[in-house]
């Protein structure tokens, strides 16, 4: 027997004990019928089982990658994705709605949000319910990079009636959110039930534009008071102070007085000993004559 004759008979027969589903590729069959004729035009005899050895060793590497990519065809990876789950609202509770788009700013909307959320933890007043309003199911992304999950789509979703609306300040507040009809015509609607409507830094801009803050006087961030003045020239915007309550609207500077500012509505609801007492939880020094603001007498 020859020596091409005993490799391939080892060869097959090492083939069939392993009970390999070999799928052979052109340039795989083409190297492999090289390798035989270097070894036998060589008469490595003694090479064999290496040669053997490495030539399955391609094999079972070849059969993997094709079974890997038939698994892979078969059940393609997909994203976990977030169902969205509306929270539960506890009746005799101010229902709180802040409203969130992309580009909204971290401290407008978590400051308000966490002075809010902890009269749960008061006994003996009502407190609130707090949840986010916006116009998409998906997740928005504010301008520091935070991915927040919408409670509510305003534009979707049947919505509870919204006692106080919160507008914190976003990214394009000043341009193409003004130019946004379903965004514009909630807050207008919002508004005609709601008892209180706030914002900070330049959500204040939406309120202007919806027309909520007509004969009203309000106030926003410090340095955009003088574009908001000339947007809008009718208004009565005050400088000089963190925050504005006239009736039922509050506007503030925002940043990280936008903490002062829900914490005045908390004393305006509740007494200054739950104002306080919120305050204290969150190691804020609180003191509404020590904050510049305007009280608007009707």
């Amino acid at each position: 027997m020859t020596f091409w004759s005993v490799y391939k008979l080892d060869f097959l027969q090492a083939k069939k004990r392993l009970s390999f589903q070999i799928h052979i590729n052109k340039r795989l069959f083409a190297f492999i019928y090289i390798l035989f004729a270097l070894i036998s035009s060589l008469k490595i005899y003694k090479m064999k089982n290496i040669i053997l050895i490495i030539t399955l060793i391609l094999f079972i590497g070849c059969n993997s990658t094709e079974t890997k990519k038939e698994a892979e065809k078969k059940n393609p990876k997909t994203e976990t994705k977030i169902e969205k789950k509306s929270p539960e609202l506890e009746p005799n509770r101010y229902n709180v709605a802040f409203l969130i788009m992309d580009g909204t700013y971290n401290t407008e909307l978590t400051a308000p949000f966490d002075i809010f959320q902890h009269t749960i933890f008061r006994e003996g007043i009502k407190a609130m319910n707090t949840f986010t309003v916006a116009n998409t199911n998906e997740a928005i992304t504010t301008f520091e990079g935070m991915r927040i999950l919408p409670d509510f789509n305003y534009i979707k979703d049947n919505l509870p009636l919204i006692d106080i609306l919160v507008v914190p300040s976003a990214e394009h507040h000043l341009d193409t959110d003004l130019d946004d009809e379903a965004l514009i015509s909630f807050v207008q609607q919002v508004d005609k039930e709601a008892k209180f409507v706030t914002s900070h830094c330049d959500g204040a801009f939406v309120l202007a534009k919806a027309g909520v803050l007509d004969n009203v006087v309000s106030t926003t961030f410090p340095s955009d008071i003088d574009k908001m003045r000339t947007m809008f020239p009718s208004l009565d915007i005050r400088k000089d102070v963190l925050f504005v309550h006239d009736g039922k609207y509050i506007t503030s500077a925002g940043g990280a007085k936008s903490f002062e500012a829900a914490l005045y509505l908390i004393e305006h609801l509740y007494g200054k000993d739950i104002a306080d007492s919120i305050a204290g939880g969150l190691v804020i020094d609180w003191d509404v004559d020590k904050v510049p603001h305007s009280i608007i007498e009707n």
